[in-house]
């Protein structure tokens, strides 16, 4: 299929593989611009749709929010550079992720202690009705 001229709001789903809701969704908030209208009252899309829709997918992969994104295109829009902006962006979230991953490997590490623990108590040791004894207790936790 030839994409060099104008396309309905179903070819352009087709094209970047997400759903016409969406991309009505991202013309709500304004991550894209609205559509010009056909005489009959239908969306029409420029190739550039499609371009501007691939940045904002590849954006998102890249952790950004439609939020940050928008701001971007808003920039670029008004004939700004972007790539200052973009870097503190991409820094930001990637301090989020060494957090995150940090965080994870503590829970990992509790799990593993828990687990090591559980598997070291007899069952029919369990007295307590409202917990189960392989969860310990926090100050248990503290006092270790």
């Amino acid at each position: 299929m030839c994409y060099d001229h104008n396309m309905k709001i179903g070819q352009l789903a087709e094209r970047t593989g997400i759903s016409t809701k969406a991309i009505r969704y991202y013309e709500d908030i304004g991550v894209l611009p609205e559509p010009d209208r056909a005489a009959n009252g239908y969306r029409t899309y420029d190739p550039a749709t499609a371009e501007r829709i691939s940045f904002i997918q590849d954006a998102q992969s890249a952790g950004m929010t439609l939020t940050e994104i928008q701001l971007i295109l808003e920039l670029r829009d008004g004939g700004q550079s972007t790539c200052g902006h973009v870097i503190e962006a991409l820094e930001s979230h990637l301090e989020e992720v060494d957090r995150q991953m940090d965080e994870l490997v503590r829970t990992r590490s509790r799990i593993g202690e828990i687990l090591d623990r559980a598997r070291s108590l007899d069952p029919a040791d369990c007295s307590d009705p409202n917990r189960c004894q392989t969860i310990p207790h926090q100050d248990e936790e503290e006092h270790r």
